[in-house]
């Protein structure tokens, strides 16, 4: 598919900004080098599943010895609380209604991410960073839609979850074999599982050795704790919570090997790390499940427990250490908070003004700084193309909607429990004073309810709503074969 004639003379742009700023070579002084970026993202971990964020039954030293360093934010949500939706909107900056990347696509699936769409691996490689992905890619899983034609210059990983294989519980037959890619090729089929923790880990720590010269963004995206749930034999039986803890535990053991090794390269001062997960907890799977912590629901809703998230983020220096911001931010600011930080212009006007992203920089509350305020007039929740809710401050305003929840008995050793389908009203939470939006307030306070359904009618212009029938004006097709 041949890209559109603006994007390449926008990289050519890019790439000679770079080259401006960083000379002939691709290494950096220490001067001037731009800091790395590592992201962690964890998949269908929940919001109440570290030692930092309330955990009792699991151990995670390392994230936590993360928040003691740096900051914990308690206000940190994802787009979507699906899987390849999530990633699309992590990587680039958009919510995922806005770029057609909805749901979770598997081997069936004939899209991906559109190949004008900027990701965040390709605004830093045009800027001289190295990148690197591993991990669960979930964004399309043909050739042209794979990580290496999107800004990253390796990769090794699954190209959709670990589930869609043909030892699903449920659905097996569904499934072809599930592939390990590297690059852009197939290495193996239904890979050993209890292995990928550990594989991703020593391939992050082998490209921050081999990167130490050079800026870089690596992007860790474990498999886990999705289900089928996964873990080496070093960590099977080490925490309280069966295999569920063992599986989150051994994801805090990578992070400290990250950490280690950016302490042994000399890196660990100029190398933002930042954690957090894709959504939260698969509560149908009982045991084999997170937990959503005080928060209402988990995985698949857009109350709180499906999209807020933990998040901690680590700079020495930069982040303010044992801080803790509960302003809302999301993994939408990202790709234009990095933008800044690396020196790069955010990805909105010119000369993009048609590639409009939802994100924005959200460094002071990334940073902790004390009196950072949020980016965001407000938040919005999509689930597909519906808007089901709209956050503004304190105040979370739910539409009418049907929703899934988990009434009946949870499943056991990863089978699945029943959901029941439930519906919401028009319904308003103080989330400040009830974060697991159990008493709802609409009919005291008609002003709020008023003012936050005025700004999702602006929003459903722009991106659109299932629900009124309404087609966003700034919404752009995903790539498609």
């Amino acid at each position: 598919m041949v890209r559109r004639s603006w994007r390449i003379v926008f990289l050519n742009v890019l790439a000679g900004l770079a080259v401006l700023a960083q000379g002939a070579g691709s290494a950096h002084s220490a001067e001037d080098r731009p800091p790395n970026f590592v992201i962690v993202f964890a998949d269908d971990l929940g919001y109440g599943d570290l030692g930092c964020y309330g955990a009792k039954n699991i151990v995670t030293p390392n994230l936590d010895r993360m928040a003691r360093e740096g900051n914990r934010l308690t206000s940190f949500y994802v787009a979507q609380a699906v899987c390849g939706a999530s990633r699309a909107a992590l990587l680039t900056g958009c919510y995922p209604n806005r770029i057609g990347m909805l749901g979770a696509p598997g081997p069936q699936a004939r899209h991906g991410i559109h190949p004008d769409e900027m990701t965040l691996a390709e605004v830093l490689q045009q800027r001289g960073y190295a990148t690197a992905m591993y991990g669960k890619w979930h964004m399309g899983h043909q050739h042209e839609f794979l990580p290496l034609q999107h800004g990253f210059d390796d990769y090794f990983g699954l190209p959709y979850s670990n589930d869609m294989w043909p030892n699903h519980p449920t659905n097996g037959r569904d499934y072809p074999p599930l592939p390990l890619i590297a690059g852009n090729d197939v290495i193996e089929l239904n890979p050993d599982q209890t292995q990928l923790t550990t594989w991703y880990a020593e391939r992050a720590v082998n490209f921050i050795e081999a990167n130490r010269d050079t800026p870089f963004f690596l992007y860790v995206a474990h498999a886990m704790p999705h289900v089928p749930l996964f873990v080496s034999e070093n960590f099977q039986g080490k925490s309280k919570q069966g295999r569920y803890g063992d599986v989150i535990q051994e994801i805090d053991w990578s992070v400290g090997q990250i950490l280690d090794a950016l302490q042994r390269t000399g890196l660990d001062e100029n190398t933002l790390v930042l954690f957090t997960s894709d959504n939260g907890p698969w509560l149908s799977y009982g045991n084999h499940a997170g937990s959503a912590g005080p928060l209402r629901e988990g995985k698949g809703t857009a109350w709180e427990g499906g999209v807020r998230v933990p998040c901690i983020v680590r700079w020495p220096g930069h982040v303010r250490a044992g801080s803790e911001s509960a302003e809302v931010a999301a993994t939408i600011d990202l790709l234009p908070t990095f933008a800044h930080l690396a020196g790069e212009p955010l990805l909105t006007g010119e000369p993009l003004p048609e590639r409009k992203i939802d994100g924005a920089n959200a460094w002071p509350v990334l940073s902790g700084q004390p009196d950072a305020r949020s980016p965001h007039e407000a938040y919005y929740y999509y689930w597909g193309n519906e808007l089901q809710a709209v956050r503004s401050g304190r105040w979370k305003l739910h539409f009418p909607h049907d929703y899934r929840s988990l009434t009946g008995p949870a499943g056991q050793d990863g089978r699945p429990g029943g959901y029941t389908n439930q519906r919401c009203g028009l319904e308003l939470y103080d989330l400040e004073s009830d974060v697991g939006e159990r008493n709802n307030v609409a009919a005291q306070n008609p002003e709020v309810v008023q003012r936050l359904q005025n700004l999702a009618n602006a929003m459903r212009e722009e991106l659109g709503d299932s629900r009124t029938s309404q087609k966003g004006q700034g919404v752009r097709p995903p790539g498609s074969i």
